[in-house]
């Protein structure tokens, strides 16, 4: 998390994203914590061991975190999508050795994808 940047356009340069959407997995306090600090919004869903424990120290246990349901459906869409590449063995195993060949491999699997739609 600490190396996530956004590209440099015009205008005063950007050094970090507004909102990260993520999994579960990367549901801890940690990577909560350090989002905060660097002002980005996250958008992480709470495992139920988490969310039962809270519940369990009652009032101790803190306000749940926010959730946008919204957001996370947009997270959902762009998994998917990355799931249907993998079916594309080149692109999942990574058969190619230089960058930009993989990269033209998965245009042409994404034109294969959206023509199929």
């Amino acid at each position: 998390m600490a190396r996530l940047r956004v590209p440099r356009g015009r205008g005063r340069p950007r050094t970090g994203p507004e909102v990260v959407l993520a999994g579960k997995a990367c549901s801890s306090r940690e990577i909560r914590e350090h989002l905060r600090r660097r002002g980005i919004r996250a958008v992480i869903p709470v495992p139920a061991d988490q969310r039962s424990h809270r519940l369990r120290r009652g009032s101790r246990g803190g306000r749940p975190p926010a959730f946008d349901r919204e957001s996370c459906k947009q997270r959902n869409t762009v998994e998917r999508c990355i799931n249907r590449l993998k079916h594309w063995r080149g692109i999942a195993t990574r058969y190619e050795k230089t960058a930009t060949i993989y990269l033209a491999g998965l245009h042409i699997a994404g034109i294969f994808l959206w023509s199929a739609r």
